[in-house]
């Protein structure tokens, strides 16, 4: 699957502003056919950093929301940055 059609945007919102900082970890809404596997892959091929894990919730809205925790070595401030979200 390309990356592009499982990671759709980043999720942006005050809590997962805070979950950056303290948790290092990135919020993003994905396509719901996608599973945590292809949420991983897709992450390392577009922002070459290596994933710790992914939890994944369907939110009211319908949309799905992956939660992607970056290894020690990534910084997701960094990732964040990159996107022009700071």
């Amino acid at each position: 699957m390309d990356p592009y059609s499982v990671m759709i945007r980043p999720h942006f919102t005050e809590k997962t502003t805070n979950l950056i900082d303290k948790n290092n970890e990135i919020a993003f809404v994905t396509s719901r056919k996608s599973n945590k596997k292809e949420i991983k892959k897709a992450f390392r091929q577009l922002f070459e950093e290596e994933v710790e894990s992914v939890n994944t919730h369907i939110n009211s809205k319908g949309l799905k929301i992956a939660f992607i925790k970056l290894s020690e070595e990534g910084k997701a401030e960094d990732v964040a940055t990159k996107m022009g979200l700071f």
